[in-house]
């Protein structure tokens, strides 16, 4: 007998089917992953196992979920409160925003033990010791009494995976745990969970869109589009011999490990020279003195005409400093960066507006890079305007034209950001980055955030603008699969310096440093 049946599920929001007529079943120990884009119904079907739907949306009359014999769906929030936590529990995508930024951790954690259980506060503590030991957080005594802020992506994903493993429960829900993490953070991760599950038998619910991820740490595959299941089966069969269209299509999506020949090498564009940037990081202690922390160390590279050159390492390597000390958004320390043999890096006033005018950034997150109360063909108009680059009457005309360049409709230039989807957003800001016509772009984990599908049009569309309007990329990632497939040159970071830097085939063929190795070896799938 399933721990969880789904039949007939239809969540509905004003008479209108988000989820139509889902059946899905889940055995104990058993992991099933839920895979489809954006809006394909996968965090909503989570969330209503869970109970957690906004008030707006419903179930219909004919939709059934049953856990261990609870009939969820007709459950009030009063009667679900027992399960959630104690028999079912749920990992969030984003740990930051599901963390209480005012409260320690252990103490959030704790919070689960003091409504479920009888423990003393002493003992509570204890408890909460012992989970983060389980789930690998390095001196958990304190990190107990750490708040998030204060803990890296990796460790906050691991508090709440301890915090979901509090009781003793039989149904763990993920919903894309892993998706902002560096690669050897998820990889973490996912055997965590996996090892976690095989200890106490857990029956895992496993949201995503990385069919990488899947090949991982599923049992059975679900595939969804548009609110709908469209197939399902075992793992093998799934990922060996798809029957549906849109099931090939995500698997084709999925960025393969595809190394790019070297390319005959062109007049250098941008040199580096031994950047050094430093912070100043205060110790814990009243009284205590901050400490120097080296963000970049003696870091020098080069970027030529027409060149994709990739970035890679995780989280605090010091790839997105370099690229806004690159932009001179931040001041070095020392070194020296030349741009069309040019000293950029203490330019002011006109001089650096100039150089900015060759230079852009995308960046990771396209909604807060946009003004949510200017229509987007403002946006990008603004910086033609500012330059001066053409006639007031020229400049609608010539914004359209981008827009249409970067596949979007029409009628985009009158539409406000939050009109478009999240691949939509990351176009219009390419295009607003064209739109002064640079010779250098620096894409700062542009496409991380993104589905796979979505994020493939975005790579092959940088990849035409670049033929088309000869640029150059700097194209910093924590994902080797996509650095692979686009990139002439691949650069390894770690701690701030550079541990390796070679041409993409033979840097992947033949790495040389143990980092390299190790960023390699954990990618999923």
């Amino acid at each position: 007998m399933p721990l969880l049946s789904i039949k007939n599920l239809s969540i509905m929001n004003q008479g209108e089917a988000l989820v139509h007529g889902l059946n899905l079943q889940l055995e104990k120990g058993k992991t099933l992953c839920l895979v489809g884009e954006s809006g394909s119904g996968k965090s909503l079907t989570s969330s209503a196992v869970m109970g957690l739907l906004p008030e707006q949306l419903s179930l219909s009359a004919e939709s059934e979920i049953i856990f261990d014999g609870h009939a969820i769906h007709k459950m009030t929030e009063k009667d679900m409160r027992p399960l959630r936590g104690a028999r079912m529990s749920m990992i969030f995508q984003e740990p930051m925003t599901s963390l209480n930024p005012v409260l320690k951790v252990g103490e959030q954690v704790a919070e689960v033990l003091e409504v479920h259980t009888k423990l003393s506060a002493k003992e509570r503590k204890l408890k909460v010791i012992d989970l983060f030991k389980q789930v690998q957080i390095d001196q958990p005594e304190r990190r107990y009494n750490a708040y998030p802020n204060q803990l890296s992506g990796g460790q906050r994903q691991r508090v709440m995976i301890a915090m979901a493993l509090a009781m003793d429960i039989d149904l763990l829900i993920a919903d894309e745990p892993t998706t902002a993490l560096d690669v050897t953070v998820q990889g973490e991760i996912l055997k965590l969970i996996k090892s976690l599950q095989q200890q106490r038998e857990l029956a895992v619910l496993f949201v995503t869109h990385d069919f990488g991820v899947v090949k991982e740490i599923a049992d059975d595959v679900a595939v969804m589009e548009k609110g709908k299941l469209v197939e399902f089966g075992q793992l093998d069969a799934i990922l060996n011999n798809p029957q549906h269209p849109y099931t090939q299509k995500l698997i084709d999506a999925q960025p393969k490990l595809n190394p790019k020949k070297a390319v005959e090498p062109q007049a250098p564009l941008l040199r580096a020279s031994n950047l050094t940037k430093t912070f100043k990081v205060k110790k814990e202690g009243f009284f205590s003195k901050p400490e120097t922390f080296y963000a970049l160390n003696d870091v020098s590279l080069e970027i030529r005409q027409g060149q994709v050159v990739g970035v890679v390492g995780e989280s605090g390597s010091g790839k997105s400093t370099l690229a806004r000390c690159l932009m001179n958004l931040y001041n070095l320390d020392d070194g020296e960066i030349l741009f069309e043999g040019q000293e950029i890096h203490n330019l002011k006033g006109d001089a650096l507006k100039n150089m900015r005018k060759n230079m852009q950034m995308v960046f990771q997150d396209p909604f807060s890079s946009l003004n949510p109360r200017l229509r987007i063909g403002e946006t990008i108009a603004d910086g033609v305007r500012a330059h001066k680059m053409m006639p007031k009457e020229d400049i609608r005309p010539y914004v359209e034209q981008l827009l249409a360049d970067v596949g979007l409709p029409e009628n985009a230039y009158d539409r406000y950001p939050h009109q478009f989807s999240g691949g939509q957003r990351q176009r219009i800001c390419i295009a607003r980055a064209l739109a002064l016509k640079p010779k250098l772009i620096i894409a700062d984990e542009a496409t991380s955030a993104l589905d796979v599908s979505v994020q493939k049009q975005v790579l092959e569309l940088m990849m035409s603008l670049k033929d088309k309007y000869d640029l150059s990329y700097l194209f910093i990632s924590h994902d080797l699969r996509v650095v692979s497939e686009i990139s002439d040159q691949v650069i390894v970071m770690r701690h701030g310096e550079i541990v390796e830097s070679a041409q993409t085939e033979s840097l992947y063929t033949s790495p040389q440093e143990p980092y390299t190795k190790a960023l390699l070896n954990a990618m999923p799938g």
